[in-house]
């Protein structure tokens, strides 16, 4: 995931190039396993997927105020960049992938229980495999779904015009 960066001498980006990247899908796994788990697994999922969002932004809050050193703005700048990334990840990361995982997976079990006969742990179970085989499909058009939100809206109000690297 970030070897191609680290051959070429370009600094990796551990919440991005990573397999800490990966943190922030915790909650979609939990919401897939919503029918089979405890309720606390699945929140459990969220912290950690908060964690992830957190310490993201504050990453990138501390890269923005390293790279705009003791120049008049820096605070505004690194606030900039702590809130669009903390308002990026939350919504691309947590809110609307487990929503969409959460209503998927509700929605599978709902037909799995109208059309079929199968017993309940058959229809659970396979409830988590629908919705941990949609996982992949919902990451890019969530993305850049999110890029065309915040470029619509909050990114105009501080005039960044593209996303906070």
């Amino acid at each position: 995931m970030g070897h191609s960066k680290e051959k070429t001498g370009e600094k990796v980006d551990i919440y991005r190039d990573t397999w800490v990247r990966f943190l922030g899908y915790a909650n979609e796994v939990g919401e897939s396993f919503r029918a089979l788990v405890p309720v606390s697994l699945v929140w459990g999922s969220y912290a950690v997927s908060t964690m992830y969002v957190t310490a993201d932004a504050v990453d990138k809050g501390r890269k923005a105020a390293v790279a705009h050193g003791d120049n008049p703005g820096k605070t505004t700048r690194v606030a900039v960049a702590v809130v669009d990334t903390f308002v990026w990840q939350a919504l691309a990361s947590v809110i609307i992938p487990g929503f969409t995982i959460n209503r998927i997976c509700a929605g599978s079990l709902y037909l799995l229980g109208r059309t079929t006969k199968w017993p309940l742990p058959v229809r659970k179970w396979t409830t988590t495999a629908i919705g941990l085989s949609a996982i992949p499909f919902i990451i890019t058009p969530i993305d850049r779904s999110v890029d065309f939100l915040l470029d619509s809206s909050l990114r105009k109000l501080y005039n960044e015009g593209e996303k906070h690297k």
